[in-house]
C-alpha cells in the first residue's frame, strides 16, 4: 500500500475521531475507514504501515472489526497473509452496525426492562418506577418492531421513504380521513 494522498488520510482521520463519539476506540475508527476506501483487500501489515500503527494494535482492531461484522476475511491464493475488505455499500454496513447496536444495547435493555415489569410492585416508588419503565419499554418494543419491518425494505424502497421526510404524516393524516364504504373503497 502506498502513502495515504491527503484525501485519505483526512478521511481516516476524521472516521477516527467520529468512531471514539460512536463508542469505538480511534485506532479502530481509522482502520475501518482505510479498509473501506481501499480499492482493493489489504493486509493487516498494510494497515499498520500505512497509519503507522503496531501491528499488535492493528491485529486487535481487526478482531473488534470483524465481531462487528463490518470487515470481510480474505485469503489470497498464494499469500499466506489475511485480507480484509469492508462492504462498499452504505446500506449494508447502516443495517449491520444497526443490528449489531440493536443486540448488543436495545435487547439487554429489552431484557432488564422485561424481568423489572414481572416484578411485583412493594412501595409506591416502585410502582411509579414500574409504570415508568413500561412506557420505556413499550416505546422500545414499538421501535424493535420498527426496526424489524424497515430491515426488509429494499434499499429503494427504504431510500424513498426516508425522503419523504415530514411528507409521511401528511399522508397519515390524510389516510386518516379516509372512510371506507361497502365494497372496500376508500372514499374522503
Amino acid at each position: 500500500m502506498s502513502e495515504l494522498s491527503p484525501l485519505v488520510r483526512s478521511f481516516v482521520s476524521h472516521f477516527g475521531e467520529m468512531g471514539s463519539r460512536w463508542g469505538i476506540n480511534r485506532t479502530v475508527g481509522q482502520m475501518y475507514a482505510l479498509i473501506f476506501v481501499s480499492p482493493r483487500p489489504v493486509n493487516a501489515d498494510e494497515i499498520a504501515e500505512a497509519l503507522e500503527f503496531s501491528r499488535s494494535n492493528v491485529s486487535m482492531g481487526l478482531k473488534e472489526l470483524q465481531a462487528w461484522r463490518l470487515v470481510r476475511l480474505l485469503h489470497v491464493p498464494g499469500d499466506r497473509r489475511e485480507y480484509f475488505e469492508a462492504p462498499s455499500d452504505a446500506w449494508e454496513i447502516f443495517r449491520t452496525l444497526a443490528e449489531e447496536r440493536r443486540r448488543r444495547e436495545i435487547e439487554p435493555t429489552l431484557s432488564m426492562l422485561r424481568s423489572a415489569l414481572l416484578e411485583a410492585p412493594t412501595t409506591e416508588e416502585d410502582r411509579i418506577a414500574q409504570q415508568r419503565m413500561k412506557g420505556m419499554h413499550d416505546l422500545i418494543e414499538l421501535m424493535s418492531t420498527w426496526f424489524d419491518d424497515v430491515q426488509r425494505l429494499d434499499h429503494k424502497t427504504l431510500s424513498q421513504l426516508m425522503k419523504m421526510g415530514s411528507k409521511v404524516q401528511r399522508v397519515l393524516a390524510f389516510a386518516g380521513k379516509m372512510k371506507l364504504v361497502p365494497g372496500g373503497k376508500a372514499s374522503a
